[in-house]
């Protein structure tokens, strides 16, 4: 498996997601290979989009990706990731969530108190609606991609394979669990 099938897959979740709009939940996907779940289920082509089976023909390591629903409630992301795990038969998985930036000038700017710094968080011209789409696979590769809300267009959403390193680990922890 190389870089490119978990951009090209994350690129493409990323899209997916942000077709839907902005304001969204936490939303997890599992990655599986293709063409090994065509090869051990061929009536899936059927229920798949037309692309999926002619990916796995091009591409042995063609992903495609299941959204997974009635996800367990939780806080935070990490807590909801430490209630998930994989079968073998998944090779990967992804997310998305939406978050507020602030540049890193305004920190000192935030409250210590933190109804205070909520406030401050949502009122604050400087801030950054974004959405974060990650994906990891078991082999170890990875991929990030960042979409903001003031520039919300397919050309301009950020990637590279470590551009949100702390849900990255989180996601690959959810294959060390087994």
């Amino acid at each position: 498996m190389n870089d490119n099938t978990i951009a090209a897959t994350v690129k493409e979740i990323e899209r997916y997601v942000a077709n839907a709009g902005w304001d969204a939940p936490i939303r997890v996907f599992a990655l599986i290979r293709s063409a090994q779940a065509l090869a051990t289920h061929p009536e899936l082509a059927a229920e798949l989009p037309a692309d999926v089976p002619l990916a796995a023909a091009e591409n042995p390591d063609a992903l495609f990706s299941v959204e997974q629903e009635g996800l367990p409630p939780a806080d935070s992301i990490g807590e909801l990731l430490a209630q998930l795990a994989w079968p073998e038969t998944v090779t990967g998985a992804a997310l998305t969530c939406e978050r507020v930036t602030l540049p890193p000038q305004a920190e000192k700017d935030i409250p210590a108190n933190p109804q205070e710094a909520e406030k401050f968080i949502a009122t604050d011209p400087r801030r950054e609606e974004i959405r974060m789409a990650v994906g990891v696979l078991r082999s170890g590769e990875s991929w990030c991609a960042i979409r903001m809300r003031s520039h919300d267009n397919d050309d301009e959403v950020l990637g590279s394979p470590d551009l949100v390193p702390e849900l990255v680990a989180a996601l690959r922890a959810t294959f060390a669990q087994e």
